[in-house]
């Protein structure tokens, strides 16, 4: 990029008053790889970390990346919250990916590497092994890995195969005796999937990892038998994965074959990029740039020296010979509001008292025990709830199943198009539908990403409804990871609103109102923007004010700019954003009184929160929406209100401390940018990632957000 442009562009920037979502998510993704350097970390967390942003990556460029291709293939019109349009955006874009792809390539290289035999393991060719090893590596190569392998040549009389998405790849370039170079041909070898990333060798004290593409790489003669090899080369390439369904009237049928029909266009969609290890044939990336129409600044090279695809290192994380070397997890704690949860009968308790849940910190058995009692109840009728992603093994399905054997009535919104869940999503949907569960597919064109469950069971001379709203999805395996907030209640009014909302998205209904739910796409941006527009004017007429708010990510540009507004009006604003953040904090005249951290470290921070000081009459929302126009417009979601005032003062507590935290925390900076929040000369570590396991309740009830 020219000197001259690349300044004018950064003006652009920095002029606008919002912050482009695709150069906030890098910055985010940014912050994820920066604990991969952390002295503090060992190195498997560091490699996991390194893992966890390289996979980011891919799926940024799937779909952030092939969203941005779709206008200019189809030449759409696009102009990015940045100011610029298609071709500028995407020439800065990639720069920024460029100097991403090096800074991660050369923290894997340079201060990786080097330290992984202090912890007991290495990665190596072949060439570098002991000469009885080398020979395990042959038996394995000609047992194991040959017969999987399909050398695929494109010529004039062979077309160009269809290479898979983000698989790793040999392109061959060769030449048959006496031709000239003019006659080359071009083949491919495609590393199948189910192939182990590493072959390993155990030794005494070291294990050996071999990367499959160095076991391919020396034994590729015996695919190309007399031909000369001009040039073997790595890489590998990334497709388009951005869709959208046009979903029609018979929801059953057409509907999951189109989802089935979109996910097959994945593995054929343009590419977006390739990586590739240097000292590759130009001529091979010539041909492949002008069968791809990608540019030079979609390539990303990487040394030979160094790896493609660090998502492959889970295989050396999931290691059990180094499970001791990664930090546990403490164990779950008891819910406040809860205390006994292992021997009281959920369904008696929640008669009495409505329960806050926090993940992972509390565990989500008590969700799943309430289903999976609901499921043998007798006096139990009907289940009704939404599915967005669920466990590969799930306890839900089988929970569900057993109920629909016993006689009950189950309804299920199931979401078929969670991204990269689709395929299990509709498994499972397929299943629960074949025993006889009423499964609804979706509702129009929307998502339905609301988190709800509602139990109707017959006690003693009434009908109770036991109802668990949330942040996060039924999931076994991602709640002990992700932070979320649930609450399980019998509260007759979220019953008589979650009755409702089930009745609008099942049926044909129009409800008038809700009391205590705020649904999207009906009316949550306007009431989330009258909330802090209240704020504005409790400031205006000296009233105490405040809006805390946490939330995955901020892009909505009309509650960015009520949030402006109120920042000139004087309310303080605090929000814990972790991943985009289109607003833009700290500029004179504009949002000067909000601040902006974000949270990355141990667990994936998932809850939203929405509190409101509201002059001391706080209003307390938590629900499965971020402030995103497709959560807002192209999404069913809800938020519901909390009212108790010790679960209230629970929810002040978990800002406050996100607040605090001092070890994953980073501040963001008015040009976009983020600075680590670290403990000031004389100040302890404050990390919430352990802090909410040892909650001290009386700390709790006097919490507070506003002096």
């Amino acid at each position: 990029m020219k000197v001259a442009q690349q300044d004018k562009i950064e003006q652009l920037i920095y002029s606008s008053d919002l912050i482009s979502r695709d150069l906030s998510w890098l910055k985010f993704n940014d912050r994820v790889y920066d604990q991969s350097t952390k002295e503090t970390r060992s190195v498997f967390e560091k490699l996991k970390f390194l893992a966890i942003a390289a996979s980011n990556l891919d799926e940024f460029f799937m779909i952030r990346v092939g969203s941005l291709y779709n206008y200019l293939d189809y030449d759409k019109e696009r102009v990015d919250y940045s100011g610029l349009r298609e071709e500028p955006f995407k020439m800065k874009l990639m720069q920024e990916c460029q100097d991403f792809h090096a800074k991660i390539q050369d923290h894997f290289q340079n201060s990786l590497l080097p330290s992984l035999i202090d912890s007991g393991f290495m990665l190596s060719n072949v060439r570098n092994l002991l000469p009885e090893e080398q020979e395990y590596i042959k038996e394995y190569y000609f047992k194991a890995v040959y017969p999987m392998l399909t050398p695929m040549v494109f010529d004039g009389y062979h077309t160009f195969p269809i290479l898979m998405n983000k698989l790793l790849i040999f392109g061959v370039v060769t030449i048959s005796p006496g031709d000239k170079k003019d006659n080359r041909k071009l083949s491919f070898v495609q590393i199948p999937s189910n192939i182990p990333r590493f072959f390993e060798i155990e030794r005494e004290d070291l294990v050996i990892y071999v990367p499959i593409e160095e076991v391919i790489r020396v034994h590729i003669v015996s695919l190309f038998r007399n031909v000369d090899i001009e040039s073997i080369n790595l890489f590998r390439i990334t497709r388009n994965g951005d869709f959208t369904l046009e979903e029609s009237e018979d929801m059953d049928n057409n509907f999951l074959e189109e989802v089935k029909r979109k996910l097959n266009a994945r593995k054929t969609g343009r590419v977006v990029r390739i990586e590739i290890e240097d000292g590759y044939s130009q001529w091979m990336v010539n041909l492949l740039k002008e069968r791809w129409v990608i540019k030079d600044d979609s390539i990303f090279t990487v040394a030979k020296t160094s790896m493609l695809d660090f998502t492959g290192l889970w295989q050396v994380i999931g290691n059990k010979r180094f499970k001791d070397k990664i930090p546990p997890i403490p164990d779950p704690v008891p819910p406040l509001s809860y205390p006994d949860a292992s021997t009281e009968d959920v369904f008696q308790v929640l008669k009495h008292q409505d329960v806050l849940l926090h993940h992972p910190y509390n565990n989500i058995d008590p969700i799943l025990d309430l289903l999976e009692k609901a499921a043998d109840d007798p006096n139990v009728m009907a289940i009704k709830m939404t599915i967005y992603r669920l466990a590969k093994d799930s306890r839900i399905t089988s929970a569900l199943l057993r109920a629909v054997e016993n006689g009950k009535h189950i309804s299920v919104l199931f979401e078929v198009k969670a991204r990269f869940d689709e395929e299990n999503n509709m498994r499972e949907a397929k299943k629960l539908q074949k025993a006889g569960c009423f499964v609804i597919y979706g509702v129009s064109n929307l998502k339905t990403h609301t988190k709800l469950l509602l139990i109707v069971k017959k006690d003693e001379d009434r009908v109770t409804r036991y109802v668990h709203l949330g942040s996060g999805n039924y999931n076994e395996d991602t709640s002990r990871l992700y932070t979320d907030i649930g609450l399980l209640t019998t509260n007759e009014i979220l019953a008589n609103d979650v009755s409702e909302f089930f009745n609008v998205i099942t049926g044909h209904s129009m409800p008038t109102t809700y009391k205590n739910l705020i649904t999207a796409p009906r009316d949550m941006r306007n009431q989330l923007i009258n909330f802090i527009e209240n704020e504005a004017e409790n400031a205006r007429n000296g009233l105490k004010c405040g809006i805390f708010i946490k939330v995955n990510s901020l892009e909505d540009s009309e509650t960015i700019y009520a949030l402006y507004r109120a920042s000139q009006a004087g309310v303080p604003i605090k929000l814990v954003v972790r991943g985009i953040c289109c607003l833009r904090p700290g500029r004179v005249d504009l949002s000067e009184n909000i601040e902006v951290i974000s949270i990355v470290g141990d667990f994936l921070e998932h809850s939203r929160i929405y509190h409101f000081h509201n002059n001391g009459d706080f209003r307390t929302y938590v629900g499965s929406a971020d402030m995103m126009v497709r959560s807002f417009d192209r999404r069913l979601e809800s938020l519901f209100r909390v009212e108790s005032p010790m679960l209230q003062k629970q929810l002040m507590n978990i800002l406050s401390f996100n607040l605090r935290d001092n070890v994953n925390s980073y501040v963001m900076q008015e040009d976009g940018s983020y600075v680590p929040k670290c403990p000031a000369e004389g100040e302890e570590p404050f990390n919430i990632h352990r802090e909410f396991f040892h909650l001290d309740i009386n700390k709790v009830r006097e919490v507070k957000l506003i002096d």
